[in-house]
């Protein structure tokens, strides 16, 4: 066993004792060490409740015959870093997660781990430490919220943003809106709707690192803790016959995983997400093969921020396991791959039927032939733009419009709120990127505002910044090359005509190239806006959104 070099032999005496110390027995010793990373804390509403869920982990390891032992992984919640200065440390907590946990696993020695995430970077981050540790893991999240009700609708936080903005309009009284705060978020857990964390707690299943229900079964409900209890033997199962993320997750997985992320209308996230995590299994996932996989996968739910559903109506339906049982029957998953249950997908699946077909369409019904998610490219994104489709009304897949041009997001804010966007315009938001933000902020403020004010169906945003996945509208995100280092959206000045077309998969403005090499040599790096400190050597350090925002040392070979 890998724990050995700490636990065995004359050398390992000094170890011994330390773990004499933390009251280990003979006996524990004995066993295999697990390591259980607890992202457990007390600000994330989707995290409260994980000390209960690595308490029926640590139950069902010790069941299986080894020995569990807790150590921590942060997490922020995105909700509450939205809209100000919090919100440039949300991505870049992916990779603070991701060498934390390699560090604890590798310096300790554990032989297996049990990955105890639940939102948005947290998940990710954790996938990604998986593949660079590579000892048998299993995921096991603390699960969804339940969706509000307000006034006999359910409702979530994207609900709530928007509230905000139909507040600004005149629209919603101060009454109004206190009547969503109060019930929108009513439940420990991941956001209620097909936001990020709830993507890539379902895409955990679809790539075959968590158990059936990891991304569904909603966290308040007494399932999950069963599942915790089952995650912690099964890794026992995965100790003894040595099966290993990376024996996980291969090209053909993260291929799975793209066409479940079609399907399920997921967060555009995701398209940061998976290629980071396939660059630390050693598979090269380049975002462009989204769109061949979108031609030929239905988009099959429409969940909230996209529909009138949400997770615990996924859930109820089947969950992950009914739409990739809908998948298979046109043949557009690889049944046969490895996943943490010791079982094919194929095994994994069969007999998942799908029990709504209202949350979950049948195959030869979808809500659209083609996928929930489009990268998009010309001379406005000539490396690429990430567009959740599924989320857009179909007025608004064909926009072109005046450009409104912004330098950060709360200029973009004040003039939305303060009515000077106008039906047809495309709000652009540069210098937010990887490096220009730094850390690729969200923008569900800006995008949020343009619902509530009643412009969603009129007004598109573009930005080389992010989309929370309640984003809903016209919202390009991704723009690469971004504005800090010369991008074409640097280029763009007030009033230049940008054409989205999403079935054609394009992102233009009308200028000539001429223009463009003119206003290329007036253009000019600007001062980066932060200098010390974390997020200064995360600027040195990330890629662009295309590549998945990962991080390399300036020099190393890409």
């Amino acid at each position: 066993m890998r724990s050995d070099s700490v636990k065995t032999g004359m050398q390992q005496a000094p170890h011994r004792s330390l773990f004499n110390a933390l009251g280990l027995t003979k006996e524990e010793l004995e066993r295999p060490l697990v390591g259980i990373v607890s992202s457990y804390n007390e600000i994330v509403p989707g995290h409260m409740n994980l000390d209960k869920i690595v308490e029926a982990v640590k139950l069902g390891v010790a069941m299986a015959g080894g020995t569990p032992i807790v150590f921590p992984a942060i997490a922020v919640c995105d909700g509450i870093a939205m809209g100000h200065t919090g919100m440039k440390y949300s991505l870049v907590t992916r990779d603070l997660i991701a060498d934390s946990t390699e560090s604890m696993a590798l310096a300790h020695q554990f032989d297996a781990l049990v990955m105890v995430p639940n939102c948005d970077k947290n998940v990710p981050g954790l996938l990604m430490a998986a593949a660079r540790i590579n000892v048998p893991t299993v995921f096991v999240s603390g699960g969804p919220m339940l969706a509000g009700r307000v006034r006999g609708q359910k409702r979530s936080l994207s609900s709530m943003f928007e509230a905000v903005g139909s507040y600004s309009a005149g629209k919603m009284t101060e009454e109004e809106v206190a009547e969503y705060e109060n019930k929108v978020c009513p439940t420990c857990g991941s956001c209620s709707g097909m936001y990020t964390a709830n993507s890539m707690n379902c895409l955990t299943e679809a790539i075959g690192m968590g158990l059936k229900g990891n991304g569904t079964i909603p966290a308040v409900y007494s399932e999950r803790i069963k599942l915790a209890k089952h995650a912690g033997m099964k890794v026992m199962e995965l100790l003894e016959k040595n099966i290993k993320p990376r024996d996980i997750m291969t090209e053909k997985a993260f291929l799975n995983a793209l066409t479940v992320d079609m399907a399920l209308g997921c967060s555009t996230n995701s398209m940061l997400h998976l290629p980071a995590i396939a660059h630390e299994a050693g598979v090269d996932l380049n975002v462009d093969i989204a769109n061949e996989i979108s031609a030929k996968t239905p988009n099959l739910c429409h969940l909230a921020p996209a529909g009138p559903t949400y997770m615990e109506d996924l859930n109820e339906a089947g969950g992950v396991y009914a739409v990739m049982n809908e998948l298979d029957k046109k043949g557009l998953l690889y049944t046969d791959l490895m996943t943490v249950t010791g079982k094919t997908i194929a095994e994994n699946i069969k007999g998942c039927d799908n029990k709504d077909p209202e949350t979950i369409r049948p195959i030869d019904h979808p809500y659209s032939e083609t996928g929930g998610i489009a990268v998009l490219k010309g001379n406005l994104a000539p490396d690429s733009g990430v567009v959740k489709r599924s989320a857009v009304a179909p007025e608004m897949w064909v926009h072109e419009g005046p450009a409104r041009v912004f330098d950060c997001e709360e200029d973009a804010i004040d003039a939305i709120k303060g009515g000077k966007i106008n039906s047809g315009d495309v709000v652009v938001i540069r210098y937010e990127g990887p490096k220009g933000g730094p850390g690729m902020r969200e923008m569900l403020n800006p995008t949020s505002a343009i619902m509530g004010m009643g412009l969603g169906s009129s007004v598109a945003l573009i930005t080389d910044g992010r989309f929370s996945g309640a984003s809903r509208g016209a919202c390009v995100g991704h723009v690469s090359p971004e504005a800090a280092v010369g991008g074409n959206i640097a280029l763009v000045e007030e009033g230049d005509m940008i054409r989205i077309d999403i079935p054609n998969n394009t992102l233009d403005f009308e200028v000539s190239e001429e223009e463009l090499e003119a206003r290329r040599a007036k253009w000019q790096p600007r001062e980066p806006k932060i200098t010390t400190g974390y997020l200064a050597r995360y600027m040195a350090m990330v890629t662009s959104g295309n590549r998945g925002a990962v991080l390399e040392v300036p020099g190393q070979k890409k």
